[in-house]
């Protein structure tokens, strides 16, 4: 039976398991609820359905048990009054409403097994329904919370796999270089004519000193010959 199906596959279905695998939990969470109250519209009809066939089944199994009755009761009336032919119909009437009886006795034991069934899977239902009802919010919410725990720590080992040592000495060495260029760009510009006369002034101690040593070389020489 396919309401039979479908029932057993929402009871044994995991609500938080299917809401892990759901784009929109939400969307899904009632989804999920509109199903189950789809399903169990469907139980209520097929468990009446099958109480109605129970009953029929029931007045069938009395019907012919009565009637197997009546007619052994006939055929003992015939056998006293002498009459054996009419007891003989008698016991065959009996017979085939006694063996009538028997069908529906077991037909009427499947049905009362049947009806049980869908009973019990149907309170379970609806039980499993007013939870999920109950608790829809919450559900959701608890879902939320997994999502954000998950993304968290998948945040905090991505952090942890960064050096900001490294980051920060790759920086620091950046900034010296731009200082040295920067003092380099303004002892440029700020000294150039201080070396202009450093230079001129360099020139003059040079020639100074070669005066100096010209003079020196001469008096050491000895005085020409006449």
């Amino acid at each position: 039976m396919g309401i039979l199906d479908r029932t057993s596959t929402i009871l044994r279905a995991n609500i938080n398991a299917l809401l892990d695998h759901a784009e929109d939990p939400e969307q899904m969470l009632d989804q999920i609820i509109r199903d189950m109250a789809a399903a169990i519209g469907e139980a209520k009809g097929q468990v009446a359905e099958v109480i109605a066939q129970e009953k029929l089944l029931e007045s069938d199994y009395e019907q012919n048990t009565r009637l197997a009755t009546e007619w052994g009761q006939k055929a003992e009336l015939a056998v006293r009054r002498g009459a054996d032919d009419l007891a003989k119909e008698a016991l065959r009437r009996k017979l085939d409403y006694d063996h009538n009886a028997q069908t529906y006795g077991a037909q009427l034991e499947a049905q009362r097994a049947l009806v049980t069934k869908l009973t019990t899977d149907l309170e379970q239902l609806e039980n499993k329904y007013d939870d999920v009802v109950r608790n829809r919010d919450m559900l959701i919410a608890r879902h939320k919370r997994a999502v954000a725990e998950q993304r968290i720590a998948q945040t905090a080992a991505q952090l942890s796999a960064i050096d900001p040592s490294s980051q920060l000495g790759h920086m620091e060495e950046r900034i010296r270089l731009e200082e040295a260029r920067a003092s380099a760009a303004q002892e440029i510009a700020g000294s150039t004519t201080e070396n202009r006369f450093a230079a001129l002034e360099q020139d003059d101690d040079v020639d100074r000193q070669l005066a100096d040593l010209r003079a020196k070389v001469q008096g050491q020489l000895p005085a020409p010959t006449a």
